[in-house]
């Protein structure tokens, strides 16, 4: 079973976006572990009689089979209904996912031949993922795709998996198999249980039309209810493909004339097959429709009936031939009303094409032949492929201008008459592609270069030769930016990248470093007497909106922009342009709005100053395209780098810290037994959830990449991801002291003296802890429903942005609480009214000053080092606590208090601090009662 687990990993390493051979390690042991432990549990004990004898005849198996085989190792797919999965399932209440992501992965381990002829044994693994695998990244704004062949890695949050074993018949293509897995309702013990899978289609040679329908159900007993309902799945085969569909003769009836010619194309290099450029992360592309399109003609390529107009389109890779040049892909048209950004992108059949292509090397095109997917609306059980009427033309240019940035463009188009039902006109497409870098022709033309230097200063007279200013192709080059309008209102936030420096297009999260940027600079040696001549560059840049811009500021902004940059004053001078679209969609005779001038100001690479820039309108103010100056600023990497490394040291610091303190009290305790039952079990609860939510959290993003602006951090060696890894790696050891303290004060709880006392308080702890904890977290989301959170909505990123102050405001008064730590533990000595030195002073008081001490940083960095759109903090981390200067000193007073008070109460009992009357009542209450005898 490891061996099929690793394989699947190694063939499947380009869908993970390249993930280091570490964390691959590392999940691969997780995944196996938690594998093996639900093969070991469940026990087959289904009757294959009883349920298959009737669609495949059970024979005797003689020898083990590789060449005829029913899938390829592993098949993933999507079922339907199955009500009742999510409950069943080891699902964390802090990981979001939603209901319609429902995606299987069918993985054969054995197949053997029979004494009947055409009739195999078929042993495998059925894993139901009730829960798709979403991540939360603070500084993401990519999603996994959630197409069958771009999966997300398996977790066992969510995931249910059965051992099944059955009998497949190769001449009708159907196959049934039982069963068992083991369950965890979320009411009740884990148990095993029984289900069979009914699967037809299973051919061993298929084509375009050929899909796998089927069932699964499960076998309770006739006395006990169902788990969950019957599943309807569907998988699309990958086993011996025939290309019957597409050939290079390729019907263009109906597709009028190529957006590209051919020279104008890139051609793939011998050894660079067409699958190459379809693995790993294909970006959607965006849909531009006719001028005279509307929503009642023949332009919607999913029919009339259709509820929106697609403005977005995925590829999703289902299967490569690399000898043939030919690929199997999903084709999916996104509903912007549901999937406005593109995440959570849910399997939808009927907006969803099936399609095979095959490359062109003479044309230098990729023609692809689709087909709907049909009967598919509430059960996949009556699917089938068919009306395969839908053509795409794709290329990839190979000259890159300001107003032709797109690495892909295309096509997509019906060969039906414009009479027949179905029909729909010409869609022109494009979308970025970002690793066409080293493909021989591929190149940049500057048009507009003029103009920008027209904008620029002439003279150099006051250039400083002392001071050095970053290189074009350094990581300076690429920022994000905090955006202001005219008035110095904060409006927006947006991002910076580079397209090409000179003719060189530079491949994205790629940049080079260069001395004078990833580096301190050196005071130089001696004047330089010599200037540079400026150079071309080229830029993308986006700015979104934040919460509290004006209405007329509510709209994304997307330049694509070029000019020169002189290297010896910091000076960038551009030129932009940005497309005007339609209300409803993008048009294909949508002008650009090229008057747009850009210029920025760059840093000494020895200076803390921020990169500061304005964007205007060469229009006049009555016209429609004109728009307010926007000036925006940013931090270098340069400057940003000491804070970074910072950071990570005091991160590695607290939480080795965090470890030494609970692996003394740890020792404290047991040297002192009778401490045991005068520890707060709800305390250690707060401590433990607090190291394990950040695990929960931010596991996977182990796995992942971050954003753009991340990417030249990363950089340097990999230095900041390995600290990452070991901060993570710290914090999961602080997380198991801290369960294993939790352990031995439960355990003691039951063995000590005053076990009926103890828990009394206890418990009357909890009833006035919880009651408090409730209202200030419902206070805290008030507070951040009625106010939100202008302009945070870059710190994070979720399916949709009025959900961010939401998940903060939880994010921060978690914090908050844990900044409180101490809280039940002072309850618990006042109803005890104990003098017990229950904490050891380096427990109590070390963890204190570790939970104080990013507010105190958080105050130096605001007075010092960072600025408010300066969102790479490694530590103090706004949304996971409540920073700023009031909460600074508040937070730090009250929790400097509640150490007082532990002290004080281990000191002089638990009541001291409290009026006398208060004081007296335990001894009231421990009178002893004489009796008569």
């Amino acid at each position: 079973m490891a061996m099929a687990i690793g394989s699947y990993i190694i063939t499947s390493r380009s869908t993970w976006y390249q993930l280091p051979r570490l964390h691959t390690a590392i999940f691969s042991f997780l995944y196996a572990i938690f594998h093996i432990s639900l093969v070991c549990c469940s026990k087959i004990d289904a009757s294959y009689g009883d349920h298959c004898a009737s669609i495949v005849v059970e024979a005797v198996p003689t020898e083990p089979e590789f060449t005829t085989i029913p899938f390829t190792s592993v098949q993933h797919g999507y079922y339907s209904g199955g009500d009742g999965l999510r409950n069943l399932s080891k699902t964390s209440e802090f990981y979001y996912s939603p209901d319609n992501q429902r995606t299987l992965l069918f993985q054969t381990n054995h197949v053997y031949r029979t004494e009947v002829r055409d009739v195999f044994k078929v042993e495998a693994t059925l894993i139901l993922q009730a829960s798709g695998g979403r991540l939360y990244v603070e500084d993401m704004t990519y999603s996994y795709s959630y197409s069958p062949q771009v999966f997300p890695w398996w977790s066992e949050r969510g995931a249910l998996s059965f051992e099944l074993e059955g009998f497949w018949s190769k001449s009708t293509g159907e196959l049934c198999m039982v069963g068992s897995g083991s369950i965890h309702p979320q009411e009740g013990n884990p148990r095993v249980l029984a289900a069979v899978l009914k699967l037809y289609g299973v051919k061993s040679s298929v084509v375009i039309t050929s899909l796998i329908r089927g069932t699964f159900e499960s076998l309770s007993s006739p006395n006990i209810k169902s788990p969950f309902k019957p599943i309807s799945m569907l998988m699309f085969p990958r086993t011996s493909y025939n290309y019957t569909a597409v050939s290079k003769e390729f019907d263009l009836e109906g597709a009028g004339e190529d957006d590209l010619s051919t020279s104008a194309s890139l051609r793939l290099p011998l050894g660079r097959p067409i699958c190459s450029m379809f693995r790993g992360w294909f970006p959607s592309v965006e849909l531009t429709y006719s001028s005279n399109c509307n929503f009642n003609k023949t332009c919607n390529p999913l029919g009339k009936r259709m509820e929106y107009l697609p403005k977005v389109m995925h590829f999703s890779l289902i299967q490569c031939s690399d000898d043939r040049q030919g690929l199997r892909l999903l084709v999916e048209f996104l509903n912007p009303n549901s999937t406005p950004d593109g995440y959570y992108r849910s399997f939808t059949p009927n907006a969803t094409l099936v399609a095979e292509g095959l490359w062109n090397a003479k044309k230098n095109k990729l023609n692809v032949v689709a087909c709907r997917i049909l009967n598919a609306t509430d059960s996949f059980i009556n699917s089938s492929v068919g009306d395969c009427s839908f053509r795409l033309s794709l290329r990839f240019p190979a000259v890159w201008s300001i107003k032709h940035t797109r690495g892909i463009v295309g096509h997509i188009w019906s060969n039906k008459h414009v009479n027949d039902s179905g029909y729909f006109e010409k869609i022109i497409f494009q979308g970025e592609r970002n690793d066409l870098v080293g493909i021989p022709g591929l190149k940049y033309e500057y048009t507009m270069v003029d103009e920008a230097s027209a904008s620029c200063p002439k003279d150099k007279l006051n250039t400083d030769d002392e001071k050095q200013y970053p290189e074009a192709n350094s990581n300076e080059m690429l920022f994000d930016m905090s955006v202001k309008n005219s008035g110095g209102k904060k409006t927006g936030w947006g991002y910076s990248s580079p397209i090409a420096v000179g003719n060189q297009i530079i491949p994205q999260n790629s940049f080079v470093i260069s001395s004078s940027s990833s580096t301190p600079a050196k005071p130089p040696v001696k004047k330089k007497t010599t200037h540079s001549n400026p150079l071309n560059i080229s830029y993308k840049m986006s700015v979104t909106p934040s919460y509290n811009a004006s209405s007329r500021e509510q709209k994304q902004i997307k330049i694509s922009a070029e000019g020169i940059y002189d290297a010896d004053t910091g000076i960038m001078c551009m030129v932009g342009c940005k497309t005007l679209d339609s209300e409803s969609q993008k048009l294909a005779n949508a002008s650009m709005d090229c008057e747009i001038l850009i210029n920025l100001q760059f840093p000494p690479v020895d200076s803390s100053d921020h990169i500061t820039g304005h964007i205007e309108s060469r229009r006049k103010r009555s016209d429609p395209s004109f728009f307010e100056p926007l000036q925006f600023s940013a931090i270098s990497l340069h400057a940003r780098k000491p804070r970074i490394d910072l950071e990570i040291i005091m991160s590695l610091i607290s939480i080795t810290l965090v470890c030494i303190f609970v692996g003394y009290q740890i020792l404290y305790a047991r040297r002192h037994p009778s401490v045991f039952s005068f520890i707060s079990l709800l305390m250690l609860v707060i401590l433990t959830l607090g190291h394990m939510i950040p695990l929960v959290l931010n596991f996977e993003a182990l796995f992942m990449s971050k954003h753009d602006r991340w990417t030249s951090l990363y950089r340097s060696g990999g230095w900041l991801e390995v600290n990452e890894v070991i901060v993570r790696a710290l914090t999961m050891v602080a997380f198991l002291l801290q369960c294993r303290l939790l352990m031995l004060v439960w355990s003691k709880r039951f063995t000590g003296e005053n076990q009926k006392a103890s828990w009394a308080a206890e418990k009357k702890t909890l009833y006035v802890s919880l009651p408090l904890y409730i209202a200030g977290g419902l206070i805290a989301l008030y507070v951040n429903w009625r106010n939100g959170k202008p302009g945070d909505a870059m710190h994070s990123t979720s399916i949709n942005s009025q959900q961010l102050p939401v998940w903060e405001g939880l994010r921060s008064y978690a914090g908050l609480v844990l900044d409180g730590f101490l809280f039940p533990q002072i309850l618990l000595n006042i109803f005890q009214n104990s003098k017990e030195n229950a904490l050891s002073r380096l427990f109590y008081m070390g963890n204190t000053l570790v939970r104080l001490l990013p507010h105190a940083y958080d105050l130096y960095r605001g007075h010092g080092c960072a600025d408010e759109f300066d969102w790479s903090y490694l530590y103090a981390i706004p949304i996971t606590d409540y920073y700023s200067t009031a909460w600074d000193i508040i937070i730090p007073l009250v929790g400097l208090l509640f150490a007082a008070i532990i002290y004080k109460q281990q000191c002089f009992g638990g009541r001291c601090f409290l009026p006398k009357r208060f004081r007296e009542l335990e001894a009231y209450e421990k009178i002893p009662v004489t009796s008569d005898a």
